[in-house]
């Protein structure tokens, strides 16, 4: 992964005392979505996909659309 990192962009609805981490990281991309259940941290390494640290399984592979002539 050679992408340059992204700048950290975070909005929460309430102040907090506790310090922040970085989302940014070399080779992992992150995502902090606060929601009406909480918050979910999503997390992208090598190409899987975790929230809140658990693993998500694909669904199924994801095809192109198939090209009209």
């Amino acid at each position: 992964m050679n992408a340059p990192l992204s700048a950290e962009v975070l909005l929460l609805r309430e102040s907090s005392s506790q310090a922040s981490l970085p989302l940014a990281a070399q080779g992992v991309q992150r995502w902090l979505w606060e929601g009406r259940y909480g918050r979910m941290l999503i997390e992208v390494v090598g190409g899987c996909v975790y929230v809140n640290s658990q693993l998500v399984e694909a669904h199924a592979a994801v095809k192109p659309p198939a090209e009209q002539s």
